[in-house]
Protein backbone atom coordinates (compact mmCIF):
# COMPACT_ATOMS: atom_id res chain seq x y z
CA UNK A 1 0.00 0.00 0.00
CA UNK A 2 1.83 3.24 -1.30
CA UNK A 3 1.71 6.19 0.92
CA UNK A 4 2.48 8.73 -1.99
CA UNK A 5 -1.04 8.43 -2.74
CA UNK A 6 -2.66 10.18 -0.27
CA UNK A 7 -5.50 12.44 -1.59
CA UNK A 8 -7.53 15.40 -0.10
CA UNK A 9 -9.71 13.09 2.08
CA UNK A 10 -6.63 11.66 3.78
CA UNK A 11 -5.12 15.15 4.19
CA UNK A 12 -8.25 16.23 6.47
CA UNK A 13 -8.74 12.84 8.27
CA UNK A 14 -4.86 13.07 9.52
CA UNK A 15 -5.50 16.77 10.45
CA UNK A 16 -8.64 16.10 12.46
CA UNK A 17 -6.47 13.19 14.23
CA UNK A 18 -4.20 15.06 14.81
CA UNK A 19 -6.22 18.21 16.11
CA UNK A 20 -7.56 15.81 18.45
CA UNK A 21 -4.54 14.22 19.95
CA UNK A 22 -2.49 17.32 20.21
CA UNK A 23 -5.35 19.92 20.97
CA UNK A 24 -5.40 23.43 18.70
CA UNK A 25 -2.77 25.16 21.23
CA UNK A 26 -0.23 22.76 20.39
CA UNK A 27 -1.41 22.61 16.69
CA UNK A 28 0.63 25.63 15.48
CA UNK A 29 4.13 24.75 16.99
CA UNK A 30 3.78 21.31 15.29
CA UNK A 31 3.66 22.91 12.21
CA UNK A 32 6.49 25.41 12.56
CA UNK A 33 8.85 22.18 14.03
CA UNK A 34 7.95 19.82 11.18
CA UNK A 35 8.39 22.85 8.83
CA UNK A 36 11.76 23.77 10.38
CA UNK A 37 13.13 20.51 10.01
CA UNK A 38 12.03 20.11 6.57
CA UNK A 39 14.05 23.39 5.46
CA UNK A 40 16.70 21.99 7.24
CA UNK A 41 16.17 18.64 5.27
CA UNK A 42 16.22 20.22 2.57
CA UNK A 43 19.19 22.55 3.28
CA UNK A 44 21.33 19.27 3.88
CA UNK A 45 20.17 17.34 1.12
CA UNK A 46 21.04 20.04 -1.10
CA UNK A 47 24.91 20.84 0.18
CA UNK A 48 25.57 17.15 0.08
CA UNK A 49 23.78 17.23 -4.01
CA UNK A 50 26.37 20.37 -4.49
CA UNK A 51 29.16 18.61 -2.80
CA UNK A 52 29.04 15.52 -4.34
CA UNK A 53 28.71 17.67 -8.03
CA UNK A 54 32.25 20.09 -6.69
CA UNK A 55 33.87 16.17 -6.02
CA UNK A 56 32.87 15.21 -9.67
CA UNK A 57 34.65 18.56 -11.33
CA UNK A 58 37.51 18.47 -8.86
CA UNK A 59 38.08 14.57 -10.52
CA UNK A 60 37.40 16.06 -13.56
CA UNK A 61 39.96 18.73 -13.44
CA UNK A 62 42.78 16.71 -11.88
CA UNK A 63 42.23 13.96 -14.87
CA UNK A 64 43.15 16.28 -17.16
CA UNK A 65 46.45 17.43 -16.81
CA UNK A 66 47.49 13.77 -16.38
CA UNK A 67 45.82 13.13 -19.35
CA UNK A 68 47.39 15.72 -21.19
CA UNK A 69 50.63 14.76 -19.89
CA UNK A 70 50.55 11.34 -21.37
CA UNK A 71 50.04 12.58 -24.77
Amino acid sequence: MPFGNIGIGGLVLILIIALIIFGPSKLPELGRAFGRTLSEFKGATRGLMSGDQEDDKQDKDAAQPQAMSNK
